[in-house]
């Protein structure tokens, strides 16, 4: 299945195929000033990724990540869960890394990478000479594909950063088939303070330009790798009323935690770091959900659990479809 016949099946609109980039015959537009600004920020962080040596660093820890977050032993184990999948579908797949890396897994199925940001145009250049992989643009959680369309549907650490989650999450589980399953990630809720630092954040990103937004993110990349450096460990009590657990922690965990991300990983070194500070505040749309939210979520769009993944960052797991109830929604 790679031909424009094929692939327009799956469509509701009319879409025009050049190479393996999808688009629409009109260009879809929106109207949410912070979905816009989010696809503006995503394009740019991805813009100033976009190396092999960036791309293979994100994909070698995506590749121990990935089957931690959703149930699957090991690559060998996923490779033989995709390739029962006709149509595997990567929302928000940014640099269309790991859609590439799920198209090499199962050769025999059609893999879409959706991302709203310009990355998927450079991925679509990266990835041109494998077969069974496309690439659109859009809106995920207005991407004009048939309900009950999809094999295998995979938001992964994206969904959080659209207008309204809880709206993504129903139309991709709509297109997503009946008896098939939804991979999906959420930011988890932090302490009080880290979660009211967060939400201020989100207001200020319309008044801080660009340039202050990766010089921010850089201040924090260095406090974060000063910190790490210390090495210093303490027992911090549990303070219920601020959301802070108690036990044993790193200097530098403790405030991430807590306080303020200051994101620092020494095998990704500083560029990457600083990317993920950049990420984590500069974009307008940034949900976090409790675990409760999250599980309601999913009983309210007729998914059950197949696998549920917590840790202090997220919430992740595979969810089943099983039933066609939300059949009336429209994107």
């Amino acid at each position: 299945m790679n031909t424009l016949e094929d692939l327009q099946s799956l469509f509701e609109k009319e879409i025009i195929l050049n190479g393996n980039l999808i688009s629409f015959s009109k260009k879809p537009t929106t109207t949410y000033v912070n979905q816009k600004q989010t696809g503006q920020i995503f394009s740019d962080k991805w813009t100033s990724l976009n190396s092999k040596e960036n791309t293979k660093k994100l994909l070698e820890f995506n590749q121990t990540w990935f089957p931690i977050l959703y149930g699957f032993k090991d690559e060998t184990t996923l490779a033989e869960y995709l390739s029962s999948k006709n149509i595997i579908v990567d929302a928000g797949c940014g640099l269309g890394y790991k859609a590439e890396w799920m198209a090499r897994l199962s050769p025999n199925s059609l893999v879409l990478g959706i991302d709203i940001s310009d990355a998927v145009i450079q991925a679509s250049q990266s990835y041109k000479t494998i077969p069974n992989l496309f690439f659109l643009q859009a809106d995920i959680a207005e991407t004009s594909m048939k309900n009950n369309s999809v094999d295998f549907m995979i938001c992964d650490q994206v969904i959080m950063h659209t207008e309204s989650p809880e709206n993504t999450f129903k139309h991709l589980s709509a297109i997503t088939k009946l008896n098939h399953e939804f991979a999906c990630y959420v930011y988890s809720k932090k302490a009080l303070p880290r979660e009211l630092l967060d939400d201020y954040f989100r207001k200020q990103t319309h008044h801080i330009s660009n340039e202050e937004m990766w010089a921010f993110s850089e201040q924090l990349t260095v406090l974060g790798k000063t910190l790490s450096e210390l090495n210093v460990k303490f027992t911090s009590p549990e303070i219920p009323l601020l959301g802070i657990k108690g036990g044993e922690y790193d200097l530098q965990r403790f405030l991430y935690w807590n306080f303020l991300k200051c994101f620092w990983k020494e095998d990704w070194g500083q560029e990457l770091s600083r990317a993920t500070n950049y990420d984590w505040y500069a974009p307008s749309n940034a949900t976090r959900f409790s675990e409760a939210e999250f599980k309601l979520m999913i009983s309210k769009n007729h998914l059950s659990i197949s696998y549920f993944h917590s840790e202090e960052a997220c919430y992740s797991g595979r969810f089943k479809k099983i039933s066609n109830e939300n059949r009336i929604y429209r994107s």
